[in-house]
């Protein structure tokens, strides 16, 4: 499919080795008319990158809609199919194979029918009134346009009842433990008073954002709407869970209970990586990182002059109130100085930064039980919104000092924020490259990116370093759990038991991560496999270029071209090196 023809893409720029062809140009027209129907479809993803035009809708939900976007792929692909790759430039050559690679993923995908589980305990209608984080509200057409998604959300939730009824018709359904978390989740969107809706936030914060409008026929309008259509909608959401979905979720854990769990499983670890590793050498290569990591573990434990053993250690990090905080002050105060400390030192290992700027917030305290660590949120395409490192401050104790370092590397810079700001500010890439990506290139930079505190000189402290082996052995234990879980049929309690055997984290975290992983199946493959490769590339860049190598250079051969498969990431190394 051309893959090979990398030579043009130094450094991320596209250097045509001849002039554009009208096969180049056909495709670039094609490329805009598709990103444009994936806006349309995805509304709420184009509000959040800043694209005005349809924020009055939800997703259209519809088994209907489904179909119709499996055919519109199909007609996609035959479009594609038409462009005669060799005569193409090269940089539109890599994007033609990278685009048709999108499609017809995008059509297995949708076979596999994964959207009938609409709704888990991290995401779903549940958490929806928390778009309003990413929208602007400066005019008043911004808070009409919101009042008008309000007014459609009964629409929404009832279509995603339809998936779901679909989904226990197809045994497409959770388990148990995930449902459950769901519906307290759903409880709290179900309020006596319209003015507690979470619904409403726009309009309770507009001054402390600094909107001076008359906003007082638009609230009345946005409170009507919460009492008629928004909170109906939730009790019957609340109703259908607790009578139909949870009566009708797996008693056990894992998609290998689903009548073609075995392919789906395959496939979902084959979408995550971007390779053709099989659940059984994924769950081999997982332990075989998790044996080497402990090896690592071991050595800090000597060299703090811990007595114990291992495990006893671990209990030791877990309990010990030297490294817990007290308050969630204290805690986000720890996050926030931990960035300020990462951001002069960026320059020493990178020739490119990002020019969108970034800040640190807590997790809204609705999902903050329910939810990781921390997570990213990106920044607009417009440059109107910063991206954000969330932290999770719900109970604090349970919140390691040790950790905050390498959790910030990971999800601020260099990890998240570095990598995918400088993605969206590519200008020479299709937006599709631009704005999207691969979980295992996206998560397995930023996996590598905690390693960096070592370069950078964070971990000298060896519990900052023990941080950082937690966290590396957290990755390396979920190869092991999510195959052990969804292809070997491990049971939560297994799951669990592994995890804390083998990492330091708390009990609290441990349970919502291996909850995340039934949840979310083969997502949670990506972060060290994808680790392990740019560690690979770095390591034989290193061996052939010798006193050449510039680790600045190699990671603006990596970033630059903006996330790619690992087949094509190890191309682009390669052909880097070559020309140095």
């Amino acid at each position: 499919m051309g893959f090979g023809l990398l030579a043009s893409l130094h450094h991320g720029m596209a250097a045509d080795e001849r002039p554009s062809t009208s096969e180049d140009a056909a495709l670039r027209r094609l490329l805009a008319r598709e990103w444009d129907y994936r806006l349309r479809q995805n509304p709420t993803f184009s509000s959040t990158l800043g694209d005005r035009r349809w924020n009055r809708a939800w997703e259209d939900l519809s088994l209907q809609a489904f179909g119709a976007r499996s055919n519109h792929y199909r007609w996609t692909l035959k479009k594609l199919d038409r462009i005669d790759p060799s005569k193409l430039s090269p940089a539109d050559k890599l994007n033609w194979g990278l685009f048709r690679r999108e499609m017809a993923l995008e059509i297995e995908e949708l076979g596999a029918r994964w959207y009938l589980l609409p709704m888990n305990q991290r995401e779903g209608h549940q958490t929806a009134h928390l778009l309003a984080d990413d929208l602007r509200f400066q005019s008043i057409r911004d808070y009409l346009d919101w009042n008008a998604r309000l007014r459609g959300v009964g629409r929404s939730v009832d279509q995603a009842i339809a998936l779901m009824r679909e989904g226990i018709r197809t045994r497409r359904v959770h388990a148990r433990v995930i449902a459950e978390r769901i519906v307290p989740q759903i409880a709290k969107q179900i309020v006596d008073d319209p003015e507690e809706s979470l619904f409403l936030k726009p309009y309770a914060v507009a001054k402390e954002t600094g909107v001076n409008l008359d906003l007082s026929k638009a609230r009345r309008e946005a409170v009507m709407a919460i009492r008629e259509v928004v909170i109906p909608a939730y009790q019957r959401l609340e109703q259908f869970f607790q009578q139909e979905y949870l009566p009708a979720c797996f008693e056990k854990e894992g998609i290998w209970q689903m009548p073609d769990g075995a392919e789906l499983y395959a496939f979902l670890a084959r979408k995550f990586t971007t390779t053709r590793l099989t659940p059984d050498q994924i769950h081999d290569l997982g332990l075989s990182e998790v044996s080497r990591v402990r090896e690592e573990m071991e050595k800090i434990r000597h060299r703090v002059q811990f007595r114990g053993s291992l495990r006893e250690f671990f209990v030791h990090l877990r309990t010990d109130p030297q490294f817990a905080y007290r308050s969630p002050g204290q805690l986000l105060a720890a996050y926030k100085a931990a960035a300020k400390r990462v951001d002069p030192l960026l320059n020493r290992v990178f020739r490119t930064l990002p020019r969108i700027p970034y800040g640190v917030e807590p997790i809204p305290d609705g999902i903050a039980p329910h939810t990781t660590t921390a997570y990213y949120r990106p920044p607009a395409a417009d440059g109107t919104r910063p991206g954000f490192y969330s932290v999770n401050l719900y109970r604090p104790e349970t919140r390691f000092r040790h950790e905050i370092m390498a959790l910030t590397l990971h999800e601020a810079v260099p990890g998240h924020h570095l990598q995918i700001a400088l993605s969206m500010e590519q200008g020479n890439l299709p937006h599709f490259r631009r704005y999207g990506g691969y979980t295992v290139f996206v998560e397995g930079w930023a996996l590598y990116a905690e390693s960096l505190g070592d370069e950078l000189g964070l971990y000298e402290d060896p519990y900052d370093k023990m941080g950082q082996l937690t966290y590396e052995m957290w990755r390396a234990v979920r190869l092991v759990v999510d195959t052990g879980i969804h292809a070997k049929r491990w049971s939560r309690k297994q799951a669990i038991d592994f995890f804390t055997e083998h990492a330091p984290k708390s009990e609290l975290d441990i349970a919502n991560e291996i909850d995340r992983y039934i949840a979310w199946p083969g997502q949670a493959l990506a972060y060290k496999i994808g680790e392990l490769k740019i560690k690979e590339l770095r390591a034989l860049a290193q061996r052939e270029l010798g006193v050449r190598f510039d680790l600045r250079a190699f990671h603006d051969a990596v970033l630059l071209a903006g996330a790619l498969p690992l087949d094509l990431l190890e191309t682009r190394v390669l052909e880097w090196i070559r020309t140095q």
